[in-house]
């Protein structure tokens, strides 16, 4: 991947704000938990907000203590969030023990933010675990999460066979054996529902999302989501506004 690909990829998943995207809170709020709920770390990354952003009302008027209180209830409804996705109650609560008691020793609303991200990312990938604890191996639970980290890029067998130190032949077929999908197919699908989540919920042009997934181009892009999404990119977005999912462009 390119220096350039990589800073303009930089510049959109973690400065979102500074985009001024026109999201409605509601629909970026269900794509968060939902991004949570499905251990899908990148769009987490996209669709998180910092604590006490616009929105957010006034538990206290000292700014830090203001913050540990939201920063509380946001560990609750996480956690029930996942309780309610497969997480079982005890591991839910006991990692918001955990942060809750990290931010409450923090001095600095820095600091608070960073155990905020620190808590989302972790939920995030306990999520992930527990969807795929007892459907895969574990060589494919690990190539799994490989490509899940790396959707904003081109994934080929050869490095995530390298991550995992096997042979790609061996990784090929245990992939497909396992899935029941070719590994390449599989990438795509994943960048292709990734991309129609895109749409749903941020303001990005089809040509920026194309680039965000490491597609070699629009046009090959277009017929990888027709495969998997059923349709364009433009009739997905236009069947999508009619039903009110997103708003016309």
């Amino acid at each position: 991947m390119s220096d350039r690909s990589e800073k303009y990829i930089s510049s959109h998943l973690f400065s979102q704000r500074e985009e001024d995207f026109e999201h409605a809170s509601i629909d970026r709020e269900i794509a968060f938990y939902e991004s949570i709920g499905t251990g899908n770390i990148e769009l987490v990354r996209i669709f998180s907000t910092p604590l006490c952003s616009e929105g957010y009302g006034i538990l206290s008027k000292d700014p830090l203590r203001n913050l540990k209180y939201h920063f509380a209830v946001s560990a609750a409804l996480i956690a029930r969030y996942c309780i309610n996705r497969g997480m079982t109650p005890e591991e839910a609560y006991n990692l918001s023990d955990i942060f809750i008691m990290k931010a409450d020793e923090c001095s600095t609303e820095e600091q608070v933010h960073g155990i905020h991200s620190e808590m989302i990312e972790s939920y995030t990938r306990h999520m992930r675990a527990v969807l795929n604890s007892g459907v895969y191996s574990k060589q494919i639970v690990r190539a799994i999460d490989y490509i899940s980290d790396h959707l904003h890029s081109r994934i080929m067998i050869e490095e995530t066979a390298k991550h995992l130190d096997i042979s790609p032949a061996y990784l090929s077929r245990l992939f497909k054996a396992e899935t029941g999908v070719p590994f390449s197919e599989y990438v795509n699908k994943k960048k292709a529902e990734e991309a129609a989540n895109l749409m749903l919920y941020s303001q990005y042009t089809d040509t920026e999302i194309s680039t965000l997934f490491g597609f070699s181009s629009q046009s090959y892009f277009i017929k990888v989501f027709r495969k998997f999404i059923g349709m364009t990119p433009k009739e997905y977005k236009k069947l999508s506004a009619m039903h009110g999912l997103i708003g016309s462009r």
